[in-house]
C-alpha cells in the first residue's frame, strides 16, 4: 500500500519472492516502478529479527569464527555465530543476507 495516497498495489510472487525473507506485515519497503509498474521490492538495508528457531552452541565454540543456521521470524535461515541463542534479535543485512550484531535484549 502507498502510505500517501494508500493505493493498494498488487504484486506478484517472483516480484517480492526474495524480500519476503525480510519483511513482516507493516514494514516499509521500497518499490521499484518502470513505465507505471512495479518491478522490484527492496526491504531496507538492515532489519532486526527475532530468531525463532536455532541450534544450541557447543561450549568452546565461541572463540572460533563457527557459525550455525538460525530461523528468523520471517521462515528465513541465516548463519549466525555460535553464542546467538534462541529469541534474541539479530541485525541483518539484507542487501547479502548476513548477520551484523544482536540487539538488546
Amino acid at each position: 500500500m502507498d502510505p500517501d495516497s494508500f493505493e493498494m498495489i498488487t504484486l506478484n510472487l517472483s516480484q517480492v519472492e526474495e524480500a519476503l525473507k525480510y519483511i513482516k506485515e507493516n514494514d516499509m519497503v521500497t518499490m521499484k516502478f518502470l513505465s507505471g509498474t512495479a518491478f522490484s521490492v527492496e526491504p531496507e538495508n538492515f532489519v532486526e529479527l527475532k530468531i525463532i528457531e536455532c541450534e544450541p552452541g557447543v561450549k568452546g565454540n565461541t572463540a572460533t569464527n563457527a557459525m550455525k543456521n538460525a530461523k528468523v521470524e520471517t521462515g528465513a535461515t541465516i548463519k549466525v555465530p555460535m553464542f546467538v541463542e534462541e529469541g534474541e534479535t539479530i541485525r541483518i543485512d539484507t542487501r547479502t543476507g548476513e548477520y551484523m550484531s544482536r540487539v538488546g535484549k
